[in-house]
């Protein structure tokens, strides 16, 4: 730019000279009109330079003028302060006497940016005289004069910020608060190394990658879940406010450690723009203080406490200014003593009133705790305490004191909420439930319907994955319950595997239906725990209040019955209770009293049917099956009471006394010359899992003198899956007894085949259900011909219970079926009626 203005000056004094010597020009005048308009034109040429020059040197940063070959043309007076060299020694040369880490073809990425009418930004280092190095924040812009092109490049110095930001990083460090920065959206940005500490993430990850948000669950101060968009830095970024001083805790799923935070969210703005680009979070860990049983005593000694006059003589009301603070009217100072009631909340406002006529009246004190209610909606409790100044008449006077208890309260609150809590899910637990469902049948709230849930085969997930994947599943069943909830009901984990919801259906009466169906919806999808995938589905029962019980035992207990029969009805899905419920309910319980009585009431009998050669009819063995009367019921069915002896636990004791009678009875037979080949009997699950099993059939064998062999024990497909360890220990036992082990059922449950292969089980009984249809009937045939082809090929005997018809047993044979059981040859028997009957089919 220099050699510009030099060749512009030339030419111009060349031009005047000659126009002074006159030539070129023969007109006096003209010729002196045209010398003025060039000394004119010298003076702004003269001006505009001087313009260039101070602008040029008035700017704070180094300014450098660059061709488009990368050499400096011009530099400002800031440019040489800045590198330590007069401007002669940098002017004229390349760019890489300031930064000589450049690349040779710098320009070019440089140029073509600009080309596109962009600003060219980068962070280089650049160099001064004595040859130290400093950061610098280059902007360049493209600058075109006639045919030539210039870069002008203005250099700030980051030496104040880089520090600055040191400075920042090194408070951060060694800060004890936790400090996290989120963006709009809470996406964590970054996190100090106090944050880390105190969230239990380690040091040496980055925060993006350890911090996974499914992992936690965050509640409020009463220990209520709090949804992700209501954490105070959401809210801050949403209202652009600063949250202050929230309590909240956080509950990390994985290693069970709830800790408490009091947070503070910032929002930070760009300049110019109107809603926050992130948000600063600071909190501390005061889990130690939350949960210190001598709190309450310390925050009393520590409470700021206001003091307040009221002169109803003259009607002056006074408050100190800590006063003023807890009622939040610093700025604007109540000045009657009504203006200052109408922070009291309204069920509050009566006691306080007629507590301040009463000392007004008749002398003496109160003490209380309100709610106050401050200007900017927020509340909180306080400790109002007054006393007369004097004796009836002279009370016009009340002196007392203020104090903010709001932070008592909330521990308070905290802490019986955290009595309430389930620790697992974070959800009430079983006394928080019934509490707030006793709370609002006491006060008579209609629209209320308690939903009761239980996982479907959860035992199953939890024996043959282990406790933790047991507690995983219950966590993320927790979650999709939750978000089957709707705002006003409250979601429970009532003990185990089973849930309660109290649904609020006071606008919608069909709301708990259409909620029943949302969950067992939700249970859809399977799970997933150390690569292993598995489902699991919901039975759901419904109990209206006050339709379906009066009281909350009611209530929850018929919600319970309407559950069981859903899960009766296949599982996966959803009953309301209704009157057959109730009755099946009340006889039930009728039934349960008197089976816990049953035995040491001799009410208990064996009968026997034969098991017999489908080819000939001979007896092969007898099955012994328990009956029952009761002097009060009557006869019952088998299958009503062995399936209510099995939910109360009963069924051990009656299982033992079944075995221990058939043994006796078939060494009777024995002893009178004529018994059948074995006797088989019928083991529950519940009892076939016990660990007095093995050791019962044994004495029993020993007792009556009977070889194992002559004792076959029967067993549903439930008993392979329901705890595999146990299973295989008990029956390595019963085999080296010599008992024969059955499948009673089979293909009716589970149909474990991988078991059929690892057990020593030595035959399957086909269910009587696929009989039914057969041989008319081509699915119940081809299921028949399956399983007697699955008995086959592990070599196991096969035997078919519930022979009706001379087809059935045709059928059979020609599936090569040898031996059966059923009405076709006889219903079961008392013992002197079966062995008149072996006798008559003995050869």
């Amino acid at each position: 730019m220099d050699e510009g203005r030099h060749d512009d000056e030339t030419m111009l004094a060349q031009l005047e000279a000659l126009l002074a010597d006159g030539q070129g020009c023969d007109d006096p005048v003209l010729l002196s009109e045209l010398l003025a308009m060039l000394h004119e034109l010298r003076r702004e040429a003269d001006s505009a330079s001087m313009r260039y020059q101070k602008l040029f040197n008035a700017v704070p940063d180094p300014v450098s003028l660059i061709d488009a070959d990368g050499r400096i043309v011009d530099l400002n007076t800031a440019g040489e302060m800045a590198y330590g060299l007069p401007r002669d020694q940098i002017v004229g040369k390349l760019i890489h006497v300031i930064n000589p880490d450049l690349p040779p073809d710098h320009m070019a990425p440089v140029l073509e940016t600009l080309a596109r009418k962009r600003t060219h930004v980068v962070e280089v280092y650049n160099k001064r005289a004595d040859g130290s190095r400093f950061p610098v924040e280059v902007h360049s812009a493209r600058f075109v004069d006639g045919p030539n092109q210039f870069v002008i490049a203005v250099a700030r110095d980051l030496t104040g910020r880089r520090e600055a930001e040191e400075n920042l990083n090194t408070l951060l460090s060694v800060m004890d608060k936790g400090v996290l920065v989120q963006d709009q959206d809470g996406n964590v940005l970054s996190a100090n190394a106090a944050a880390m500490r105190i969230l239990g993430l380690p040091e040496d990850e980055g925060i993006g990658t350890s911090l996974r948000w499914q992992e936690w669950l965050v509640v409020d101060h009463r220990g209520w879940p709090l949804r992700f968009g209501d954490l105070p830095s959401l809210r801050a970024a949403r209202t652009g406010r600063i949250i202050e001083s929230t309590l909240m805790g956080v509950y990390h799923t994985g290693r069970k450690q709830l800790t408490w935070l009091s947070a503070t969210s910032v929002p930070q703005f760009r300049a110019g723009e109107s809603s926050p680009s992130r948000v600063i979070s600071l909190f501390s860990d005061v889990t130690d203080l939350k949960r210190d049983s001598a709190l309450f005593l310390r925050t009393q000694a520590l409470a700021r406490i206001g003091g307040w006059e009221w002169d109803g003589g003259r009607e002056r009301l006074y408050l100190t200014d800590e006063a003023l603070r807890i009622i939040g009217r610093r700025e604007d100072p109540p000045r009657t003593l009504e203006d200052a009631l109408a922070q009291v909340d309204g069920a509050d406002r009566d006691r306080v009133e007629e507590a301040l006529q009463s000392v007004l009246r008749d002398g003496g004190a109160f003490d209380m705790e309100i709610q106050l209610r401050r200007p900017d909606g927020r509340s909180n409790w306080a400790r109002l305490i007054g006393q007369s100044e004097g004796r009836a008449p002279m009370t016009a006077r009340i002196t007392g004191i203020l104090q903010d208890i709001t932070q008592r309260r909330q521990i308070e609150e905290a802490l019986r909420s955290q009595a309430r809590t389930d620790a697992l899910t974070g959800l009430f637990n079983r006394d928080g439930a019934l509490t707030e469902l006793e709370r609002r049948v006491m006060e008579g709230e209609g629209g209320l319907t308690i939903v009761y849930i239980d996982l479907d085969r959860f035992k199953l997930v939890n024996d043959l994955l282990g406790h933790a994947a047991g507690d995983q599943l219950l966590v993320n069943a927790a979650r999709r319950l939750e978000s089957c909830t709707g705002e006003h009901d409250i979601l429970a984990r009532f003990g185990g595997d089973e849930f309660l919801v109290l649904a609020d259906t006071r606008e919608d009466p069909g709301a708990a239906e259409a909620l029943a169906t949302r969950i067992t919806r939700a249970f859809g999808d399977s799970f997933r725990y150390a690569g292993e995938e598995f489902t699991i589905t919901t039975s759901v029962g419904l109990a209206r209040y006050p339709e379906h019980g009066a009281t909350v035992q009611q209530l929850v207990n018929n919600a319970d019955a309407a559950m069981y029969d859903a899960k009766r009805r296949g599982r996966n899905t959803w009953q309301t209770f209704t009157p057959e419920l109730a009755r099946q309910q009340h006889d039930r319980v009728q039934v349960e009293a008197q089976l816990r009585r049953a035995l040491e009431n001799e009410e208990f009998r064996l009968v026997f049917q034969p098991l017999v050669n489908l080819a000939d009819g001979r007896v092969r063995s007898a099955e012994a099956l328990i009956r029952w009367r009761n002097p009060a019921l009557g006869e019952l069915s088998p299958d009503l009471f062995i399936t209510h002896a099995e939910t109360t636990g009963d069924i051990v004791r009656i299982g033992a006394w079944v075995i221990q009678s058939a043994c006796r009875q078939m060494a009777a037979w024995r002893k009178a010359g004529l018994a059948p080949a074995r006797m088989a009997v019928n083991v529950s699950y519940r009892q076939f899992l016990t660990e007095d099993l093995v050791p019962l059939v044994a004495q029993c064998l020993k007792d009556n003198d009977l070889p194992g062999d002559l004792l076959e024990l029967e067993f549903t497909e439930r008993v392979l899956i329901e705890d595999a360890p146990d299973t295989h220990r008990t029956f390595e036992g019963l085999r080296q007894l010599g008992v024969v082990l059955t499948i009673d059922d089979f293909g009716e449950g589970y149909s474990a085949l991988n078991y059929l292969r690892r057990l020593p089980i030595h035959g399957l009984k086909l269910a009587q259900a696929f009989l039914h249809g057969v041989p008319g009937n081509e699915s119940d045939a081809a299921i028949c011909q399956a399983v007697a082809g699955i008995a086959q090929a592990l070599g196991l005997d096969l035997v078919a219970e519930g022979v009706e018809s001379s087809a059935q047993r045709d059928f059979l044979l020609g599936l090569g079926v040898r031996t059966g059981q059923g009405f076709l040859f006889s219903p079961p028997m008392d013992p002197d009626a079966f062995i008149a009957y072996l006798r008559r089919t003995s050869p």
